[in-house]
């Protein structure tokens, strides 16, 4: 955040003085929460915002990377269907393998806590438990998650169909104010 805060902007000005300037305008406290920087020169970069506020002010943000040396416009077009997939869906990570493992055990105590009074059997529990976490996983990693657009699809499914041998998902980062 402190290099955020020291760039320079457009106005000449950087990022922390102009902050200052907004807060003195309007009266209210603005803190940035975060930020990301992407680094991909070779590949296709998207961004999408959601809930327009004002030019390039919005209440949700999603940056894509994708890798691939393919420029077309179908890449393109899945670049921006993806973050337009990741604003609804709000993935954990990219892969299941990926997914915090801290949220991972918070499931599984919520999971096992609905299950615990059930009055099935231990393997029975066990079972549905195991289920129940995989689709959890399933439904949070962005590979693995239904197409927004088609959701009898996986997202790795449209991925394949695209047929561009080189395309990956590099990265992707969504943020939404308050969070």
């Amino acid at each position: 955040l402190e290099e955020l805060k020291t760039s320079k902007m457009n106005n000449g000005q950087t990022v922390d003085e102009n902050l200052v300037a907004l807060i003195a305008k309007i009266g209210e406290k603005i803190t940035i929460g975060k930020s990301k920087t992407i680094e991909n020169s070779n590949g296709v970069n998207n961004h999408y915002l959601h809930t327009v506020v004002k030019d390039n002010v919005a209440k949700l943000a999603v940056l894509v990377s994708l890798e691939t040396k393919e420029k077309s416009e179908a890449v393109k077009t899945f670049s921006k269907q993806l973050s337009m997939h990741i604003a609804a869906s709000n993935p954990l990570a990219l892969e299941t393998n990926q997914i915090d493992q801290d949220v991972i055990n918070k499931e599984q105590e919520l999971v096992t806590e609905e299950l615990k009074n059930s009055g099935k059997p231990e393997e029975i529990v066990n079972k549905i438990s195991l289920g129940k976490m995989n689709k959890f996983k399933e439904e949070n990693a962005l590979l693995t998650q239904a197409w927004v657009m088609e959701p009898k699809k996986k997202v790795k499914d449209i991925l394949q169909e695209l047929s561009i041998a080189d395309l990956k998902i590099k990265e992707f980062y969504r943020i939404k104010i308050g969070e």
